[in-house]
């Protein structure tokens, strides 16, 4: 059997897609989001499923020691959860901020810091973190999520600073947009349509979520000496 993968927010989009193909390949895999009948109803091998709040570190950390007793140590972890709630500065709800900053950031710290100490040991494994276009660059109405993935980019290269001499490696997936559920978290009707009407106006039409599955599995499947540390994915005609 293979190595051992942790995804979360496997329930849907980015992370549904990478269960997928992971399992396919016969890895096993531990899958934690919220919504766990989405992830059993996947009906994959190998997969053991979890119920996780990823900002609750404790029965973050006990999913994973759990799978670890099963399947072996975890090679690869993908802190691909997140939420994305869309609003301007000047009027949206600061509860919708901390969530965010509570999900996309501290969650992914979890994640690293649960793995990290074992990686280090073995002087082997990944940690993949899922940012976005947004950490790179401003948008408007993104003002809370582009500080979130602004978060993500800059700590996952501290983290690849601070694990590279122990053969670790740690890079960062910035995806531009994609058609998932993750708009679905934003609260304004009006920034959803600006939003749908903007990836039309850019292009923004064919890429898929399982395109960036297969990009993110490529990327770790390289020899554990080559890290592609960070990856900016988008839809070719995406011109934003």
């Amino acid at each position: 059997m293979k190595k051992l993968v942790v995804i979360t927010g496997a329930s849907s989009g980015f992370g549904m897609e990478l269960a997928k193909e992971f399992s396919k390949d016969g890895y096993p895999t531990l899958l934690l989001a919220r919504r766990v009948e989405k992830m059993e109803g996947l009906n994959l091998p190998n997969a053991m499923c979890r119920k996780v709040d990823v900002t609750d570190k404790t029965l973050f950390e006990n999913a994973v020691r759990e799978a670890e007793a099963k399947y072996g140590k975890t090679d690869l972890i993908i802190n691909n959860a997140g939420m994305m709630l869309l609003g301007d500065i000047a009027t949206q709800d600061a509860n919708e901020w901390q969530t965010m900053l509570n999900v996309n950031v501290m969650g992914v710290m979890n994640g690293m810091q649960i793995v990290m100490n074992d990686m280090k040991e073995r002087q082997f494994g990944t940690i993949i973190n899922l940012s976005s276009i947004a950490g790179l660059k401003p948008f408007g109405g993104h003002a809370a999520y582009c500080a979130a993935k602004y978060g993500v980019t800059g700590l996952t290269e501290v983290a690849r600073q601070e694990m590279s001499s122990y053969n670790v490696r740690v890079l960062s997936i910035c995806p531009g947009a994609v058609g998932t559920e993750l708009l679905g978290h934003t609260t304004s009707e009006d920034i959803i349509n600006g939003y749908e009407a903007w990836k039309e106006s850019v292009g923004a039409t064919n890429i898929t979520a399982n395109d960036v599955a297969k990009t993110i599995k490529y990327a770790y499947e390289l020899p554990q000496s080559v890290s592609l540390r960070e990856i900016v994915i988008t839809d070719t005609k995406q011109d934003a």
